[in-house]
This record gives structure tokens, sequence and C-alpha cells, in this order.
């Protein structure tokens, strides 16, 4: 959570500044600053994950050798799960926060016509962005663990699809479809990477040990 609130910080930092040394006036320059802005926290985000990543694995390494049989007590599947939910809970945390503070007014949703469904998407969009991180971070450990780039790289276009789905608003079908469509992939995938399987699944479906 903490590696997610410098990274916040950061871009957020960045897009500042790059708002306050334009104009102001220029919409399509705004509108692109914005673009900009979304897309670079998104790949600092990444950065910070693995940044995050090396930093649990020199952790790992350092428990390994204090260990009297030579064994992490914790695997780097637990700490992939483990990041990919502090990650997620920091971003919906925040989304929330933002989502409260505009809802306690000045004004109405929907009021000029628009959608009174804001609210209600944020939160969809919000939970899913929860179960995305969870499940990037596995993904993302995963590959770098093995050195699949491939995954990295995966998860990378992923996030930057979810983020970039989010400029169709108020279309919310064009955000929310595509970002639940992309969560059931990755929950599949991780779910196939932990070592899950459809045996398993079945079992689990059925309550059967």
């Amino acid at each position: 959570a903490f590696f997610w609130l410098v990274s916040l910080l950061l871009s957020s930092l960045i897009w500042f500044i790059a708002v306050k040394a334009s104009d102001p006036r220029d919409e399509p320059l705004q509108k692109g600053l914005l673009i900009f802005g979304v897309m670079f926290s998104v790949l600092l985000q990444e950065a910070f994950r693995f940044l995050y990543y090396k930093l649990l694995r020199k952790a790992i390494e350092g428990l390994v050798a204090l260990s009297e049989d030579g064994c992490s007590p914790i695997s780097i599947q637990q700490m992939a799960y483990v990041a990919g939910v502090g990650f997620g809970l920091m971003s919906g945390a925040f989304s929330m926060i933002n989502l409260l503070a505009d809802s306690l007014g000045p004004g109405t949703v929907g009021i000029h016509g628009d959608s009174q469904l804001y609210f209600l998407t944020s939160a969809f969009m919000t939970m899913v962005l929860i179960f995305l991180h969870t499940f990037w971070g596995i993904l993302f450990f995963h590959g770098c663990e093995y050195r699949r780039w491939w995954e990295i790289t995966a998860v990378v276009v992923m996030h930057l699809a979810v983020s970039g789905s989010t400029f169709c608003n108020p279309l919310y079908v064009g955000s929310l479809v595509p970002s639940y469509l992309l969560m059931a992939a990755a929950a599949a995938w991780a779910y196939l990477l932990s070592g899950g399987s459809a045996q398993n699944l079945r079992r689990f479906l059925l309550c059967k040990s």
C-alpha cells in the first residue's frame, strides 16, 4: 500500500506541474494532459510494483539465511497475493474518498440530463480495480520470479486498457463491461498460475474434499 501511495504522489505531482505550466483555456491540451497523467500513473504504479517485488525478494532471501531449515516461512505466491491486495485496497480507498467527497455536494448528479448512475457505476469500477490489482499482483510476481516478461507486459497492457476505458464515461458500458471481462480473464489466469485446476474448482463448488 505504501508503494502505491508513493507512485500516486509522484504521478500527481508531475501532472499538477504540467497543468500549472499549460494554458487552462486550451481544452484539447488539458484533455491530453489528463490522458498523459493517467497513462503515466499506470506505468509508475507498475514500476513501483516491480520495486516492491525486488524488495520482497531480498527480504525472503534474508529470511532463508536466518532460518534453521533453510526455508522461507512465506512463499513468493503469498507475498504476491498480499502485495496485490494492498495495492487494490489502497486504490479503492482513495477512489471511495473522492466519491464520498463529491457526494457531499454542492450539486446534484444528473441535474443537466446526465446519467444518475455515476456513484453506482463508480462503486462497481472501484470493486473491479481492487480485484484486478490482486490478480495483477499474482501475475506480475510470477512473471518476475520466472522471468516471463510477457506476463509482466500483459499486466501493464491490461492496466492501461482498464484505465483508458474510463475515458468512455459517461458511456459506462464502455468501461465496465471490458473491465469485468478482463477481471474474469485475469482471475482465471492467476488461479492457474497459483496451482489451481478445473478439478479443484469443481471439488470446491461441490463442497468435496
